[in-house]
């Protein structure tokens, strides 16, 4: 039997959809954002105690987590149960992170990896475990789809529509180093540079859907669309990779939504503003806002 522990959303979409193609008997264990993910694929879903799935499990398959411990107490039980447990890492920054608990570093046994990128990245970090290329089986799930909507009739409005990402960089600053501009910018000072800066985009723009996430309260952002005359609606309710379909452009931080938009081929910007860390995200075909504004103003 394989054990499945999930919090944080990205992870969660990965395994889930990993799961779905498996034949073997499983036991989930579910946290946050996750349980809304493996029920939505999943339908009518079982979630069992840590304990109770290191038990019965053969094997362990984890994401990993910065809102929550779960994954690095999964790791941990395994390791004392004599238990082989592997991570899959659903993005491409701070892998050593991910595995620490109280200063202690508690590796898995194997590391999954979605893409090149990852996987380079992670021989770096981790060069004595194995690291293994288990193409993303939520990109693959997703390019099924792309295919259906890419046959649906396009607006050929000259007018574009944006969807902003959004992410909790204060929090995890904050969880994470102690200080909540550890990066150098938040999340509100991001999105305030974007909104500031629209006439970098060099077109009309019909509206502006932000996307909170998932970890986040959904009025969050709601001082946006007070502040702005522009049409600006709070999004979320629809499923991410919809509502990046109905879009033209995609613009963040350094989400991993971003890289979804990239997938739908879209345009996707960073819009980490000066002061900022640089975007973590090593995938060359998104641009940098900033480069765009220095461009308009030297035209």
């Amino acid at each position: 039997m394989i054990a499945v522990v999930s919090h944080d959303a990205g992870g969660a979409e990965i395994l889930s959809s990993w799961l779905l193609k498996q034949k073997e008997p499983y036991c989930l264990v579910l946290d946050g954002p996750a349980k809304k993910i493996f029920k939505r694929k999943q339908g009518d879903i079982k979630v069992v105690s840590l304990e109770e799935a290191i038990d019965s499990c053969n094997w362990m398959l984890c994401g990993t987590s910065w809102q929550s411990n779960l994954e690095r107490r999964a790791i941990i039980g395994c390791i004392a149960a004599g238990k082989k447990v592997i991570a899959y890492l659903d993005h491409w920054v701070n892998y050593l992170e991910r595995f620490q608990e109280n200063g202690i570093l508690n590796l898995p046994d194997e590391i999954w990896v979605g893409d090149t990128y990852a996987k380079e990245i992670a021989k770096s970090v981790f060069p004595e475990l194995p690291i293994i290329l288990v193409p993303n089986p939520y990109f693959h799930d997703l390019k099924k789809e792309l295919l259906v909507l890419n046959q649906a009739p396009r607006n050929l409005s000259h007018k574009k529509s944006i969807l902003y990402v959004c992410e909790p960089i204060r929090e995890h600053a904050l969880l994470q180093y102690g200080d909540e501009r550890h990066w150098g910018y938040t999340e509100e000072e991001a999105l305030i540079f974007f909104l500031a800066n629209l006439s970098a985009f060099n077109t009309e723009i019909s509206q502006i859907v932000v996307r909170p996430h998932p970890s986040e309260e959904t009025n969050k952002y709601n001082w946006a669309i007070k502040k702005n005359s522009i049409n600006i609606k709070i999004g979320g309710d629809a499923d991410l990779f919809n509502e990046i379909a109905s879009s033209d452009i995609v613009v963040g931080c350094s989400s991993m939504a971003m890289v979804i938009g990239l997938l739908a081929n879209k345009r996707v910007i960073s819009s980490i503003p000066p002061g900022g860390m640089k975007c973590s995200l090593p995938h060359a075909e998104i641009e940098n806002m900033q480069t765009l504004i220095h461009q308009n103003v030297n035209q």
